[in-house]
């Protein structure tokens, strides 16, 4: 087998057990090795463009350089510089050196590893973001039609999951879309909120700059704003240590946990009025319920 088309397929994709069943292919692409790495480029590209713009001795023939090699990652390269080095930033750094010569000597000037690692997480986790706020508008549209369709359509409604009063089926697909609803309110939040940790340097001091810029505060506080606006962010983080701080990690995710529990709420709705036999997932001709008893209507898309 061509071991490099190989290489080629698991670096567009993240790589996890669970992602076959679970991930859409654009979020598999969004946290694939290309994208991660390929971003990585283009970070080392905005500092050496803004050092430049600030009066460091790079040149535009260094920086068209870097460039043209944005997205050829020979990631068989970077595996044998990694197996040397031990450390995954400088296996990079070295192979995109080597694909641009002249420029090698600029790449991560002055910068620390997470200036790559801990920048492109933050632009990968909203690029996830925003595929999960556009799904979920799509799914809010779906679900309002949906609810409008059938505002009319008798059902009965359970406490205790005991026969209560009469609802709606469009009624309970409101109740539905008013949580999803929240949640869309709360995506949005956290993308509003979304800060770079931008150009610190080691732990957060920017001393390496202070250096390279002979001590000009002015201009290492203006490479922080440059580059900061150069990967479209409007805000970062004034203060960090080597990382940014990971409470805007944890604010993503109270956002994805909250979606989370409306998904499990609907699902879990749509499977026990399943077994009523008053609402059904689509069962396809040829799909089968179970191995041993082919006649069962399993909501397995629910449950899922």
């Amino acid at each position: 087998p061509n071991e490099n088309a190989t290489m080629s397929t698991e670096s567009q994709s993240y790589q996890n057990p669970l992602v076959k069943r679970y991930a859409s292919a654009e979020m598999l692409q969004i946290f694939s090795d290309d994208n991660r790495y390929r971003t990585w480029r283009r970070l080392w590209l905005a500092l050496a463009e803004s050092e430049a713009e600030l009066g460091l001795n790079i040149s535009e023939a260094q920086l068209d350089e870097l460039r043209a090699h944005l997205d050829d990652i020979d990631y068989d390269r970077v595996a044998e510089h990694e197996s040397e080095l031990r450390h995954d930033v400088m296996a990079h750094i070295k192979t995109f050196g080597e694909a641009c010569p002249s420029a090698a000597g600029i790449i991560h000037l002055g910068a620390t590893s997470c200036y790559v690692t801990d920048n492109a997480d933050c632009i990968l986790n909203r690029q996830a973001l925003e595929l999960v706020r556009s799904r979920l508008a799509r799914l809010l549209g779906a679900l309002e039609g949906f609810a409008l369709e059938y505002k009319e359509l008798p059902a009965l409604a359970y406490t205790h999951f005991q026969p209560a009063q009469l609802t709606s089926v469009g009624k309970r697909a409101a109740i539905w879309a008013q949580d999803l609803l929240l949640d869309l309110k709360e995506v949005q939040f956290r993308l509003d909120g979304l800060r770079f940790r931008g150009v610190k340097g080691t732990t957060g001091t920017q001393a390496s700059f202070l250096r390279l810029f002979d001590g000009d505060t002015d201009k290492v506080e203006a490479l922080d704003e440059m580059v900061t606006k150069k990967m479209d962010f409007e805000a970062r983080f004034r203060v960090t240590g080597q990382t940014y701080t990971r409470k805007q990690d944890e604010a993503t995710l109270h956002a994805l946990s909250g979606l989370a529990q409306s998904a499990h709420k609907i699902s879990n709705d749509v499977r026990l009025l399943q077994r009523l036999g008053e609402m059904e997932e689509p069962f396809e001709t040829r799909q089968v319920g179970s191995s041993a008893m082919p006649y069962k209507r399993n909501p397995m898309r629910m449950e899922r």
